[in-house]
């Protein structure tokens, strides 16, 4: 099992690292890390104590928050600038 979670997470971090052609797909792998953290922390509450038995909810819904406004802002980034294409955006224009 902690292979499995190992491998799940590497392999969207990979993704990150290599697709960063587009904001959409940033966004989904950074949603799959955070998919991948909520399960690990739901399918071992015995290693954790009973007070961090709500982190895996906290989590969820901070993940649902990052969603939305990683959302928000690819809609933003492809009004102002015509794609979602992270190449074509410069970081030291405001």
């Amino acid at each position: 099992m902690a292979f499995f979670m190992i491998s799940m997470f590497s392999i969207t971090l990979i993704g990150l690292s290599f697709h960063r052609t587009h904001l959409l797909s940033a966004l989904l792998c950074l949603e799959g890390m955070m998919l991948t953290i909520f399960i690990t922390m739901s399918l071992w509450p015995n290693e954790l104590t009973l007070t961090s038995l709500m982190f895996p909810l906290v989590l969820l819904s901070l993940s649902a928050c990052e969603a939305g406004l990683g959302l928000s802002l690819m809609i933003a980034t492809a009004r102002s600038h015509g794609s979602d294409n992270l190449t074509t955006l410069n970081m030291l224009q405001c």
